[in-house]
């Protein structure tokens, strides 16, 4: 029998950036009993989640790791530019306009994107058509005011 394809969500961030959505869009997946693996294009952007996310709430922290430390296949949330999975991580969050790859692997990719900046708009949209054309289930989720809202 064959596994279901991988549902792609595009999330397109328009009020909050990136470090106020992706904790919370971690917490829920973790929550569900997951792991995920975050990609993100440049290893500046690894090294400033590693931090963000032990600092993000005063009260609590995501238990994660970058992918090139010792027992990052343990890690229920992996950083990395790198396109294995190494963690079996359930969900891959895309950051920055960084590559789908294979997403066989995976119950559901997360492309988050900021809509004020035209070139993660234009990567998105490239990104949108090819996965859909692979046979991708896609779902596009816009910023409203009170959270998020399903446009497609």
């Amino acid at each position: 029998m064959m596994a279901a394809p991988c549902e792609v969500w595009f999330y397109h961030l328009e009020r909050s950036g990136l470090d106020q959505v992706l904790p919370e869009l971690l917490e829920k997946t973790l929550a569900r009993g997951w792991k995920a693996v975050v990609r993100a294009r440049e290893p500046e952007r690894v090294e400033h989640l590693d931090g963000w996310l032990w600092s993000y709430r005063d009260e609590s922290f995501l238990p994660h790791a970058p992918a090139d430390e010792p027992g990052a296949a343990r890690q229920p949330v992996l950083l990395t530019t790198a396109f294995d999975n190494q963690n079996e991580a359930d969900a891959l969050f895309l950051v920055d306009g960084a590559e789908p790859g294979e997403l066989e692997a995976y119950e559901r990719c997360v492309v988050l994107f900021d809509g004020r900046d035209e070139t993660q708009l234009a990567v998105a949209r490239s990104q949108w058509s090819a996965l859909k054309a692979k046979g991708h289930p896609a779902s596009y989720w816009k910023q409203q005011t009170r959270g998020w809202e399903k446009q497609a």
